[in-house]
């Protein structure tokens, strides 16, 4: 094979004229015919005219089946909303979870104990005496204290947007919800508890869907509307406070004055990016508009997806190792699998190393045990 002269190569990277050259002739290449489709029989050509009407017939489904699924969501929403209710009531300390509840989530910690020593059954067991931890939170506090706070922290998307000063106003979040609304879409409602931070009770984010659906059927996400926070004297939490002091050029007076400059924040999240109007000047879009506006789809979705109905698995933690799981394609996990058997067997290596033979696995784990 005729390798690239290495000079050749430093020549082509370090002359942008003629890498934008060959991009925009690329650029122009981008979706043209072969001329392969062009070129077939006119019977042939009228056959697959044929199927494109079928897929046409298909997609029409398809958007109709997407709307019945929207309207089963809404269906199961009022079924989990006493549910939730109940949860919410838990959290706040209103009531107490009943006998057969503590019982019912004690019986699921222990079949997700025995599924543990299952997978892990030549685990080297390790008998150590259990330190008493102290516990930040008092014997006699009411309900689950920062019970929302620490679920939003284990959500990897929603961890990275909370900031110290952040969680300081967060602990008074008693209870997330998830509204449908009557065009397609939902609503986000965060119940706060009295605080030094807003006045506001509720602060909701609406996210709205167009009406048309995409290629296969799925909603496209149009924009998002946030409700205005009530912010108490001295404590916005999503703008700093910058002081100059200017001079008048005629009286050499000075004043000071106060300019608020925007900072990172959770609650930049009720006032979302807006997208841009048709006939606006691209000169004006910002460049990572686009960016910003999937992050903010993204992490509503985050809420209503995974924070809402799972918040318990997100407040103990739980639910990272199943997030994890879901994330990995089959190629991925297949590579964990070899990954572990390569492991295994340099293992089983280093004791034919150390003792001149190969020990069975067996005998191997009893050793451990011993």
């Amino acid at each position: 094979m005729l390798l690239p002269d290495k000079a050749a190569v430093a020549g082509l990277v370090n002359n942008p004229t003629l890498i934008s050259m060959i991009e925009g002739r690329l650029g122009t290449l981008v979706g043209r015919s072969s001329g392969y489709i062009e070129s077939l029989p006119g019977p042939v050509k009228d056959r697959i005219s044929g199927l494109k009407g079928l897929q046409k017939d298909h997609a029409a489904l398809e958007s109709e089946f997407r709307k019945e699924i929207l309207e089963l969501e809404k269906k199961y929403a009022e079924k989990y909303k006493p549910l939730y209710e109940r949860r919410a009531k838990i959290v706040t300390g209103e009531v107490e979870p009943s006998e057969e509840e503590i019982a019912a989530g004690k019986e699921e910690d222990a079949d997700e104990e025995d599924v543990k020593e299952e997978e892990a059954p030549d685990a080297e067991e390790e008998e150590e005496e259990e330190e008493e931890v102290e516990s930040p939170i008092p014997k006699d506090a009411k309900g689950i204290p920062e019970f929302w706070l620490t679920a939003m922290k284990n959500v990897p998307a929603l961890a990275e947007t909370i900031t110290d000063k952040d969680e300081e106003a967060l602990k008074y979040l008693s209870d997330i919800q998830v509204e449908f609304i009557e065009q397609p879409g939902f609503k986000l409602v965060f119940e706060f508890a009295e605080n030094e931070f807003f006045s506001n009770s509720l602060i909701t984010k609406t996210y709205f869907y167009q009406d048309e659906t995409t290629f296969d059927g799925d909603y496209i996400y149009d924009h998002a509307v946030g409700d205005k926070i009530e912010w108490k004297d001295g404590k916005n939490l999503t703008v700093r406070v910058e002081k100059k002091k200017q001079r008048n050029k005629h009286t050499k007076a000075t004043r000071t004055v106060e300019k608020l400059i925007p900072i990172e924040s959770f609650f930049n999240f009720f006032s979302p990016p807006i997208a841009p109007e048709d006939d606006e000047d691209e000169a004006e879009i910002p460049e990572d508009l686009e960016e910003r506006l999937q992050l903010d789809y993204q992490l509503g979705e985050e809420v209503k997806e995974k924070l809402i109905p799972r918040a318990i698995d997100w407040y103990t933690g739980e639910a990272l190792d199943y997030d994890e799981l879901d994330q990995l394609d089959p190629d991925d996990l297949e590579e964990y699998e070899d990954e572990e058997d390569d492991d295994e067997e340099d293992d089983d290596e280093d004791e034919e190393d150390d003792d001149g033979d190969a020990k069975p696995k067996q005998e191997a784990a009893e050793c451990k045990q011993s």
